[in-house]
Parts: structure tokens; sequence; C-alpha cells
């Protein structure tokens, strides 16, 4: 019997998609090429309208210890500045997030198959959409999602990163005096070339996750161990927080060629492009897990409403461009040399523009509404 949709990409995006096309009385084929959940590289951040979404998915993600967060705090060289979110927020590993959100997807009656890498994806001759499998079978169905995130799918690649940026993150279990000060906290450190991010994760570790751009990398050898001590060197804060730290893996989760900036214009009859196969934002805005949610809730929702996909996806990104192209902005600025010095300095002063940034670089705005996370 064939679905009636087929989702390539067990992440996020996709599991999202699937629950919400399950629940709608949609039979769902959902594919992930990794056999069990694992760590990702990703900031894990969950801004509201992550958990907005999150909480109308049925995922309770304090019942999953997900930390709050309530500030967001810059530092660069030697200064830092502190502001209050304008949003709920919270912080939870993708490991402990896609293992829930798989469960919920069986639970909604989704066929899921874990360890699968789709080789291709093609239409057939009747329109429908045909995937062929690692061990070559296929899947078919008359509409797709492609939900792969930062990996794309032969044929039906996106551009390439010019910047050829690279992305590492490493757990640490911090000193108890560092994890005691990093408090509820979302840090973002400035160094030459990138940028990167710490913040409490559950079970009392941190997650640091940070890009550079590939030339930098090149200056260090290509060794993550260089590039962490440079950072360090250029950002003592960062050099502060790991002092007497334990790193919890032995090398750092890598992924190349990220092409931040990229919106999707346009896609095939019948294939709805979600999560970062729709946008890609800098990840400095703590909006990726954000976007993914978002970008599959509008698919389901055109999908059902009879929407083509050729007329959604340019419609979506109108919807995303404005704030896309703001957070390239910031991020550029964050690459500039003179306003990594300049700037600390300056939200000392003003560090309200931290929460207008926070806010005015969020795809979405969650409702006032917006489910609080309550931790016991």
């Amino acid at each position: 019997m064939q679905d009636e949709v087929l989702i390539l990409g067990g992440g996020v995006a996709g599991c999202a998609a699937a629950i919400a096309l399950a629940r709608k009385g949609r039979s769902v084929t959902l594919i992930e090429r990794e056999p069990t959940p694992r760590h990702k590289v990703c900031g894990e951040f969950l801004s509201g309208e992550a958990l907005e979404d999150l909480h109308a998915l049925g995922i309770d993600v304090a019942a999953l210890g997900a930390v709050p967060i309530h500030n967001v705090r810059l530092a660069a060289a030697r200064r830092a500045a502190e502001a209050p979110l304008p949003f709920a927020a919270a912080s939870l590993t993708r490991k402990a997030l896609d293992t829930a959100m798989t469960a919920e997807a069986v639970a909604a009656g989704v066929r899921v198959e874990r360890g699968r890498s789709v080789q291709s994806l093609s239409r057939t001759t009747e329109g429908a959409w045909w995937a062929t499998l690692d061990d070559g079978t296929s899947r078919e169905a008359p509409t797709a999602f492609l939900a792969t995130g930062k990996h794309d799918l032969r044929g039906h690649t996106r551009p390439k990163d010019p910047e050829q940026w690279v992305a590492f993150k490493l757990y640490f279990r911090l000193s108890a005096a560092q994890y005691a000060d990093l408090g509820d906290a979302s840090e973002l450190m400035l160094f030459p070339g990138g940028y990167g991010g710490i913040q409490p994760v559950e079970g009392g570790i941190a997650n640091l996750c940070w890009v550079i751009q590939g030339r930098h990398l090149a200056r260090v050898g290509h060794r993550w161990e260089n590039l962490l001590e440079k950072m360090k060197r250029d950002c003592p804060h960062l050099a502060m927080r790991l002092e007497g730290a334990e790193s919890l893996i032995a090398k750092p989760i890598a992924i190349t060629h990220i092409p931040y900036g990229y919106i999707r214009r346009s896609t095939d009859e019948g294939l709805y492009c979600i999560g970062d196969q729709a946008a890609v934002i800098p990840s400095f805005t703590g909006d990726g897990i954000s976007i993914a949610l978002h970008t599959a809730r509008c698919a389901v929702a055109a999908y059902v409403a009879g929407e083509p996909a050729t007329a959604f996806q340019p419609r979506l990104r109108s919807a995303l461009v404005a704030q896309m192209r703001l957070a390239e902005v910031a991020a550029d600025g964050l690459n500039n040399a003179f306003a990594r010095a300049i700037l600390p300095f300056c939200l000392r002063v003003w560090p309200g523009v931290m929460r207008v940034t926070a806010k005015l670089t969020r795809v979405t705005q969650p409702s006032a509404a917006a489910p609080q996370m309550v931790v016991n």
C-alpha cells in the first residue's frame, strides 16, 4: 500500500511534519539515515516559538530535563554584557529532543524507517516521488517532504557556501564555580572569523558550539585543538569558562559548508522543503530549531489546505526573508574586527539593544498565550 506522504529526514523538521500529518489522518513514511538519535552540531536553544510548537506537538521539554534560559550574554575580548531575553526560552540536547519526537511520531502512527539512507529522489512518469534507498529498494508517494537538514540529497542540492563555514560542538562538565556563574544564560562569544555559544543543557553539563570560516581554520592547520586554544586567547571569557572543565567527548562533532543565509526560492510539484532545506539562518540567532518547527508547521498547513508546493515555497520565502536578511547583517557585524572591539563596551551602556536584536531576528513571534516552561 502506497503512503500519501514520504518524509526524508527524521530530525526536528521531519518529525514535526510527520506527527502533524499523521494526526490529520494522513498515511506517512519517514526515512532517517541514522539508526538511532544522536548528538548533532546544534546550539540546542529553544526560543519561545519553538516551545510553543513543541507543546502543540505534545513534547514536554521540562519532563525531558530542559534547562530554562532567561538571559543572553555577549562576550568579546575581556568585556561581557548581559540582558534578559524578551521571550521564554530553554535548552535541551538534540539527542533528547529527537528521541522524544521520534517516539511521538511512532505513537501518532507514522511508519518510521531508521538506518536507511536515501540515495536519490526523482519523479515517476505518473508524477509521484520515488526514493531509492541504500539497499536498492525504493519508496513511493504522491507527495514528499524534504527535511534532510544541512545534508543535501543528490539532485536537490543548495548553492555552495562561499565562506566554507565549519561548525564544531563539544560537551563539557564545567567547574562548579563556572557552571554557577553561567547560570541561566546563553552566552555568545566573538573571535576573529567566527563566533561560539555556550549554555547549560540537561544533566548539569554545558554545550559549546562554534562556527569558523574555512580560511581561519586553515591558519591553525585545520586542527580543532589549535582553533580552540586560539579562541580562548582571543576571548578570555571563554578561557575562564573552560578553566577546570572536563570534556565529555574525545573530539568535536563537526559539519562543513553551511550555506548561511540560504532561502529556497522554488521547488518541484509535490515536494515541500522544510527546515534547513528551506532556510539556513546564522547560528548566533538561536533560531535554527524554531525555523525547523515553523517551516514544518507551515508546510503541513499548506498541504492539508491543498496549496501546491510550487506556490507554498515562494510564499514561505517571502515570509522569512526580512528576518533572515537582518540576521545576516547582524552576523556580518559580529565578524567585523572594529565591531568586536567596541560592541561589548556599547552594550554596557545600552544592553537593551541585545533584547531588540534577539526579538527582531525571530522568524515569528510566540503568541501572548505561549506556554511557559515550568520546571519542578
